[in-house]
């Protein structure tokens, strides 16, 4: 049977990065691409040659308006930290860790995987991974709002063959509110500490994966280092403080002054996730699509170019405003929920010692 993948990415990577937030994060999220470079900056192999009977099917990818404005993709490791200028955080790494290959690309519910981080095969008694991840609360497939709800539903939908630890918890680290959820699998021998934020109205969380609770514990211990912005937080994080304030749904109503509807051609049936800024005059300034095809995010853009909206204004300043739009068709959002899967069994509680 042929395999078909879209161009660097394999077709199964959007239900993957989903799977990541919902279910286990012990294994990292590799793509069949390495990374283009190390932590130290020396090139990686040569891509391995397309296997007989594959066909490559040029893809969705995130794109944006122009180069310089920061995206939450846009992370940066080097062999001390990982950074990222959107989110404004920064991660120390444990001596030696580092990353071994790059996630997918963003998918069209919103979901990111920003860093998988794991000992080097020297360390042997280093078992273990961090996952960093974003959901894009104005697109999440589930029916939560924000941090808070995310991981309690992400709790409450576990399979059957886990056990919970620690229900989620609102914790305080590095000075920010977070929400804590643990769980395990008698069967793989693995345990995941999961700790989450809100920053911009995205769910920033970590996960930390390990056969040995005494390495997670000592993960977790490091993010006392974490460095965040001021407003991260799971009763904050929505932006402000020299960034723009994200608002859902901004562009709809009577904040609309002037619309011209994109026309779609051959592509219009895959959801196309977008982000915007609007500036203080009411014009869009910068455009981020998560998930679209060129032609797509061409059209798309000339549209909304055009679009101008009414100023927003807090205590009689006007301010910039980073809002979501959904073009094409949105996911099927019920086929998500664990509630219309008769056959997932809720994760059994840890009995009390």
């Amino acid at each position: 049977m042929t395999n078909v993948r879209r161009s660097g990415t394999p077709l199964h990577l959007s239900a993957l990065a989903g799977c990541l937030l919902f279910a286990s994060a012990g294994s990292p999220c590799v793509t069949e691409r390495s990374a283009r470079e190390s932590p130290a900056g020396t090139p990686a192999d040569p891509p391995a040659k397309v296997p007989a009977g594959v066909i490559l099917v040029k893809g969705a990818w995130a794109s944006a308006s122009d180069p310089v404005t920061p995206l939450p993709e846009r992370g940066t490791l080097t062999a001390r930290e990982y950074s990222n200028a959107y989110f404004r955080l920064a991660y120390p790494l444990a001596p030696g860790w580092l990353q071994q290959y790059e996630g997918p690309p963003p998918s069209d519910s919103g979901y990111y995987v920003l860093a998988q981080i794991q000992p080097p095969d020297s360390q042997k008694t280093a078992r273990g991974s961090v996952l960093i991840a974003a959901q894009d609360m104005f697109f999440a497939i589930t029916p939560a709002k924000s941090a808070l709800e995310l991981v309690r539903y992400t709790g409450a939908h576990l399979r059957g063959d886990y056990v919970v630890e620690r229900q989620p918890t609102e914790v305080t680290v590095a000075g920010h509110s977070f929400v804590r959820l643990d769980y395990t699998s008698p069967a793989a021998e693995l345990h995941w500490a999961t700790l989450a934020t809100q920053i911009r109205c995205h769910t920033v969380q970590f996960t930390f994966t390990s056969p040995d609770p005494a390495v997670v514990a000592e993960l977790v211990a490091r993010m006392v280092e974490l460095k965040l912005p001021l407003e991260a937080g799971l009763s904050g994080g929505s932006g402000g403080g020299g960034e723009p304030v994200c608002i859902k749904d901004y562009a709809s109503g009577a904040n609309v002054l002037n619309r011209v509807d994109p026309m779609l051609t051959d592509r219009r049936f895959n959801p196309i996730p977008v982000r915007v800024i609007i500036d203080v005059k009411g014009h869009v300034r910068h455009i981020h699509f998560v998930s679209s095809f060129p032609e797509q995010a061409r059209i798309i853009t000339d549209a909304l170019r055009q679009w101008r909206f009414k100023p927003y204004v807090l205590n009689r300043v006007a301010l910039e405003v980073e809002t979501g739009l959904m073009f094409g068709t949105p996911p099927n959002r019920a086929l998500i929920s664990g509630t219309h899967d008769p056959q997932l069994v809720p994760a059994r509680r840890k009995a009390p010692t």
